[in-house]
């Protein structure tokens, strides 16, 4: 059995206790959804339908690139559904043999006037649209990865390494000089190696522009690497998987402040590192750092860390906000990404992946601060 299979079998076992006989999954310009990737590889723009007999049929855009990435029990091109949504699960239903009056989920992000038109199409069945649903329960999936989702970080942890340990001889010889001869060359570096592109935007933010924790633009063809702190934050994508990383470029010389910042941000991510275990909330985590840097009248803007994989920012959370219940378990990947930033004296942060284990965390990448 695939991987792909493996993980629509545990969807059609909660159907089966929830009482659904159909999901629709859309993956669109409308609507964004990853889990039609998790669960069918296809690469995106279809609608994937899931029947409570265990059954499945992908809807692509695009058939022939289906046929060759994707896996289902049956294929049929949008453009047979005139590239309509009611009309496409309307043909499913005829196709999947749906019984009359059964519950069909559809997305939990579909506005209401578009879940009217569902209800106006299909119109013997009982239309759900709600929050939690399957969609809670393909996200808790998702956050823990499977064998062959571990084995595809480990390729791409080591492809990340070899980029960072690239970047850093290329940024310490000055051979790269600016923000975009750095964003274009992991860009460039990254295809070399096999890879579908960078996860992300990189965001490559000279001294001048380090203190935004997302620099805006991502961008520039300022310097990056000169005096002060310089912020670099990428990610490698593969087979669909992204990693995320972010090291900072220090330059003499340094105000006191600045050595600080970079001591601070280095001992909290120590301090989170050393509490990644099972068991473990995220908030406990998040609540640790904040604290941290509380005792030196700092604050941390942002969360500490995010779930990666098929999307740069999934689940788990480490954050150390009231409403983040995420439980740490084995096969969780996520970043441990501290940071502290200043209008005047620029910013710091440093970002690895962490793959929880049995017994801690395993520090899947080697970002790290590089002092020039």
């Amino acid at each position: 059995m695939s991987s792909f299979q493996k993980r629509r079998e545990i969807i059609y076992d909660w159907m089966a206790q929830d009482g659904i006989a159909l999901v629709m999954i859309e993956d669109s310009e409308g609507q964004r959804n990853n889990a039609v990737r998790w669960l069918s590889g296809q690469p995106g723009d279809a609608l994937l339908f899931l029947s409570a007999d265990r059954r499945s049929l992908l809807v692509p855009w695009d058939i022939n690139m289906a046929m060759l990435y994707a896996e289902a029990d049956a294929m049929l091109p949008y453009k047979e559904f005139d590239r309509l949504p009611a009309k496409a699960l309307k043909g499913a239903i005829e196709r999947l043999s749906i019984p009359k009056g059964s519950k069909i989920e559809i997305p939990d992000a579909t506005p209401y006037p578009k879940f009217l038109r569902f209800v106006e199409e299909i119109t013997d069945f009982d239309v759900i649209c709600r929050k939690g649903g399957v969609w809670e329960e393909i996200e808790k999936r998702r956050a823990i990865k499977d064998e062959s989702e571990i084995k595809i970080y480990k390729k791409i942890a080591a492809l990340t390494d070899e980029l960072i340990n690239l970047l850093e001889k290329q940024i310490c010889a000055g051979k790269l000089k600016t923000e975009i001869d750095v964003a274009l060359f992991i860009e460039s570096e990254s295809r070399k190696r096999g890879c579908d592109g960078t996860g992300f935007d990189t965001i490559a933010a000279g001294p001048g522009r380090s203190f935004g924790i997302h620099a805006f633009p991502t961008y520039t063809g300022g310097i990056f690497g000169g005096a002060g702190l310089s912020i670099l934050d990428f990610g490698l994508k593969f087979a669909g998987y992204t990693s995320d990383v972010t090291l900072t470029f220090v330059g003499e010389p340094l105000s006191k402040t600045q050595e600080k910042m970079l001591s601070l941000v280095e001992k909290a991510y120590k301090l989170a590192v050393s509490m990644v275990k099972p068991g473990e909330t995220g908030r406990n985590i998040g609540l640790a750092v904040d604290t941290y840097f509380g005792r030196y009248r700092k604050i941390m803007p942002h969360g500490l860390g995010h779930g990666i994989g098929l999307q740069a920012h999934e689940a788990p959370s480490l954050s150390s906000r009231s409403d983040n219940e995420w439980i740490l378990e084995p096969g969780m990947i996520f970043t441990i990404e501290p940071g502290l930033y200043d209008p005047v004296q620029g910013g710091c942060r440093l970002e690895n992946d962490i793959l929880i284990t049995e017994t801690g965390g395993e520090v899947l990448t080697g970002s790290r601060i590089v002092r020039l």
